[in-house]
């Protein structure tokens, strides 16, 4: 399978797209290595950190896009993933806490602004925008506003919904191991899947393949967004690796962990096995893995 489109890449191949200092070349090798592994198309992720520091990278990103044909090529824009989330140990996952903050306008139109136009998603959780008024801001200027890392009520997420969210990012993570039994963010998000699309890690560390199958089967056809949530260590095996500023332990099992191995940390596993996970041990068809890993993601994109 090819053509694949992922809406979530912090880094690939050695390259930490999140890294202060990046080389053009890097960004070139990243995209023309994607394109090797089938992947057509990605968004380039940015994490939570300190605002200008995001602002450096996107704008980074931003730079390559606009001067090289091999990266316009394969990053169709920019995802903001932060810093407008959930602070809450097990919600806020591998993002840096000190780092995290509640939505206003003024910040997100200037991580916005970094971006030059490419700023094509911006994942936030409901419960730090007050009023759903930064979605809504977002949503009108064209740009994706996705829910994660959070623990919205219901109320939340059908006002954020209300305001212009069409996706829930990474459902399944960004999220404590421990929930209440029947009301806790999947269920709430499930229950809404109607009404806002879903991506999902498909890797079996971040999603048990039986827990990905239940969900898949709640979750209508046209709403299923696999995305790898990829750092520098997909595609090539065990060791240490960086995320902007954290180190990561990717171990035999190609599940990629933070330092206090309490949580993952991005994601070792490439689209193309992903795929493969999806088709032989979930159960998926070739034509829902189609439209899961290409179709969707560009309609959601538009």
């Amino acid at each position: 399978m090819t053509g694949f489109v992922d809406l979530q890449v912090n880094g690939y191949a050695g390259v930490d797209l999140n890294a202060d200092e990046i080389s053009d070349e890097a960004i070139v090798d990243v995209c023309v290595r994607l394109k090797a592994d089938g992947v057509d198309k990605i968004l380039a992720t940015i994490i939570t950190a300190p605002i200008e520091a995001m602002r450096s990278r996107i704008r980074r990103i931003a730079v390559a896009i606009d001067s090289f044909s091999e990266v316009s090529a394969v990053i169709a824009g920019i995802h903001v993933e932060g810093p407008f989330i959930s602070p809450v140990d097990g919600y806020v996952g591998a993002h840096p806490k000190d780092a995290v903050m509640k939505a206003d306008v003024e910040t997100a139109s200037r991580l916005v602004e970094a971006g030059g136009g490419h700023v094509r998603l911006l994942t936030l959780a409901p419960e730090m925008d007050l009023n759903a008024v930064v979605t809504r801001h977002l949503t009108e200027q064209g740009i994706v506003v996705a829910g994660g890392h959070s623990d919205a009520s219901g109320d939340q997420l059908d006002a954020a919904i209300d305001s212009g969210l069409t996706l829930y990012t990474h459902l399944g993570n960004g999220c404590p191991a421990m929930l209440p039994r029947h009301d806790n963010i999947i269920q709430r998000v499930l229950a809404r899947s109607d009404r806002v699309s879903v991506s999902l890690i498909a890797d079996g560390h971040h999603v048990p393949d039986f827990a990905l199958r239940n969900y898949l089967q709640c979750i209508p056809d046209d709403r299923v967004i696999i995305v790898t949530d990829a750092i520098g260590a997909a595609g090539l095996g065990p060791g240490q690796y960086t995320l902007g500023d954290q180190t990561v332990h990717v171990d035999s099992d190609g599940a990629a962990w933070a330092a206090d191995r309490r949580h993952f940390a991005g994601c070792a596993t490439t689209m193309p096995t992903m795929a493969k996970i999806l088709l032989d041990r979930v159960g998926a068809n070739p034509e829902q893995i189609d439209r899961w890993t290409r179709q969707n993601p560009i309609t959601l994109l538009g």
